[in-house]
């Protein structure tokens, strides 16, 4: 590790050792924060996976029923029934500060009678295939406007905890070495001019005597 360009004096020492306790510090803070990070990292990965799992699961669930839904009933019929939405979505983002992390909660607003009852039509043209697959698929909504909370925080999550392991990296074998070597010089060279100055001075006093 190469040595930073400074000059060896007693001023540049006492300003490098600041230097190097600031630098430790907040080594210890950036590396307690990638530890803190990367713990909360993998609660919210387990949670991601176990919603993944379930929306997958209920999703797999609602198609099996549409299927055999659409398999019996006129294509057209079932058309008119999904062109027009039956509520409206909205999302109200806010942040979060999690470890200095902005994560988004996103709070969703819907109407909840479409759970109950998804879409209105008569019963003459459907069958029971139709009505659970319409069931489930609403259903399924609120886990999957969770899911994509959790998988963005994820993501937000896995960026800052790389951006704080390099930081981590960088002081802990770039800065802090280097300060500590050249902090070793420094020392090395003061001594060397202390006993070079004390020389000199036995020097003196043995002419002079």
């Amino acid at each position: 590790m190469a040595r930073l360009n400074v000059n060896p004096t007693r001023m540049e020492l006492t300003r490098l050792k600041k230097q190097l306790g600031t630098a430790s510090r907040g080594h210890k803070l950036l590396k307690d924060k990638q530890d803190e990070l990367i713990r909360q990292f993998i609660l919210l990965v387990r949670k991601n996976n176990q919603l993944r799992i379930d929306v997958e699961e209920e999703l797999t669930g609602a198609l099996s029923s549409f299927v055999l839904a659409s398999s019996t009933l006129n294509e057209a019929f079932i058309e008119e029934l999904v062109s027009i939405p039956a509520s409206e979505v909205a999302v109200d983002v806010i942040e979060k500060n999690v470890m200095s992390v902005a994560v988004p909660i996103m709070n969703f607003h819907y109407d909840e009678e479409i759970i109950e009852s998804p879409l209105n039509y008569g019963y003459l043209n459907s069958n029971a295939e139709l009505d659970i697959s319409f069931d489930k698929i609403s259903s399924i909504l609120p886990k999957l406007l969770e899911l994509a909370e959790v998988e963005k925080t994820c993501q937000l999550m896995a960026e800052e905890i790389e951006k704080t392991r390099r930081r981590v990296n960088a002081l802990e074998y770039m800065t802090i070495p280097q300060l500590e070597e050249t902090i070793y010089y420094i020392k090395m060279k003061l001594e060397e001019n202390e006993r070079g100055e004390i020389t000199r001075l036995i020097k003196i006093k043995d002419m002079g005597s």
